[in-house]
């Protein structure tokens, strides 16, 4: 990917994990060693580091507020924003990241 991050343990952490910038937490220590999770939040960073971080969030939160007007339902809204489509869908590929084109999330739009 080009750079280091470090994953850190968050147990009341709602979610299985998170991309942060330069972090990735997750919500307990037997998801250090699950390669889907880690790499999903791996996409993430990626798309937060090309896109310098903080118009990523705004992006995708804008997303998730249109979807949430499209579909009225929280978990469609997420898993319809742009940035998780891409995440989800390259999730098992742990080679996706070698392979990705410079903002590959707009295929997913």
């Amino acid at each position: 990917m080009g750079y280091r991050f470090k994953i850190i343990i968050v147990p009341f952490l709602k979610v299985s994990g998170i991309a942060l910038f330069p972090f990735i937490l997750v919500n307990s220590e037997k998801l250090l060693n699950d390669a889907v999770v880690i790499n999903h939040e791996r996409i993430h960073l990626k798309q937060q580091a090309e896109l310098l971080v903080i118009p990523f969030y705004l992006l995708y939160l804008l997303n998730y507020m249109v979807n949430y007007a499209i579909y009225r339902n929280h978990n469609r809204a997420y898993l319809n924003i742009v940035f998780e489509r891409e995440a989800y869908a390259n999730e098992a590929d742990m080679g996706y990241l070698n392979r990705r084109k410079w903002l590959g999330w707009l295929r997913y739009f």
